[in-house]
């Protein structure tokens, strides 16, 4: 890494994932044809992920916050401690596939000055397709996504224009928003919208930086020439349904920011109430999954 101002910062936002994230650390360390800087930020972990750091990635910039202040405020803290042309956000649980994957983000993203979020392609470990380019939410789609009318229906396509799985995600293409577990932000895009909304402790902080480039003229590019092998919940399935219900949250904060000034007041009771309900209907399949394991883990 260069003493000059570096090309990429990489920001890493870690509670409690010592060991995907020294994995992560390891592909971000072979990197080449590029000057960046790292920035892990340890929400208070408590499995040592900060010691790991300090003792085998000592050139990292280490931030160690005495509670979990969340994944944007602490994403903030890195943006206010570097100066990278690019800040790039990713998950402690992803791992950058090519040796040259900053290099090429980085390309893409100086032929693309219109381009304030630029997200790569996302893979999940046996290597298909996670839908991290999307649409922006609908009621729809939180209706059926995942739920049991989505098992009725199966094909939804409330649900396919969300996700946008009806394409095969090898082409570039600008796109509502892009999954914040790999995503590089051009740091004038971040300069003219602002932070990420520490409003949200966890999740849509990137749906919302969708929304406010969109209002500002800027756009969300999804680049296929790179990749991120990304296992999903690696910190929130250490606690599941604390992470249920702060996701409904985050979403009902979401619709509450950007949708219900035109929403019709039967509309926002709907959404209320739809929301609470659905975070109801996975804490209780979470609850009841949870114990059938440990039935089964009794009659072994």
């Amino acid at each position: 890494m260069d003493a000059k101002t570096p090309d990429v910062s990489i920001s890493i936002v870690n509670w409690n994932t010592r060991d995907e994230l020294r994995e992560c650390l390891q592909t971000v360390l072979s990197q080449t044809g590029i000057t960046f800087d790292i920035t892990v930020v340890d929400n208070a972990s408590s499995d040592g992920s900060a010691e790991m750091v300090a003792a085998e990635f000592p050139h990292a910039r280490l931030i160690v916050n005495e509670r979990n202040f969340g994944f944007g405020r602490a994403h903030n803290q890195a943006i206010a401690a570097t100066e990278g042309r690019y800040f790039f956000m990713l998950n402690p649980d992803a791992r950058l596939n090519e040796t040259d994957f900053l290099k090429k983000m980085s390309d893409f993203a100086d032929a693309h000055p219109e381009a304030g979020l630029i997200g790569p392609k996302i893979l999940n470990l046996d290597g298909t397709i996670q839908f991290s380019a999307r649409n922006f939410p609908t009621l729809g789609a939180a209706a059926f996504q995942n739920t049991f009318l989505g098992r009725l229906f199966p094909n939804s396509r409330c649900v396919q224009q969300y996700v946008l799985s009806d394409w095969d995600h090898n082409e570039t293409r600008e796109v509502d928003w892009l999954s914040g577990s790999a995503l590089i932000a051009r740091r004038k895009f971040i300069e003219d919208i602002g932070l990420l909304d520490e409003d949200f402790f966890m999740y849509c902080e990137d749906v919302d930086w969708g929304y406010r480039a969109r209002a500002k003229g800027w756009k969300a590019i999804y680049f296929p020439g790179v990749s991120v092998m990304h296992r999903i919940g690696a910190s929130s399935d250490k606690a599941q349904v604390r992470m249920l219900w702060q996701h409904h949250v985050s979403m009902y904060k979401l619709f509450k920011k950007h949708q219900s000034a035109c929403a019709s007041l039967p509309e926002k009771w709907l959404v209320a109430v739809g929301i609470v309900l659905r975070a109801g209907y996975f804490i209780l399949l979470n609850r009841l999954s949870s114990s059938r394991l440990k039935k089964a883990g009794g009659n072994h």
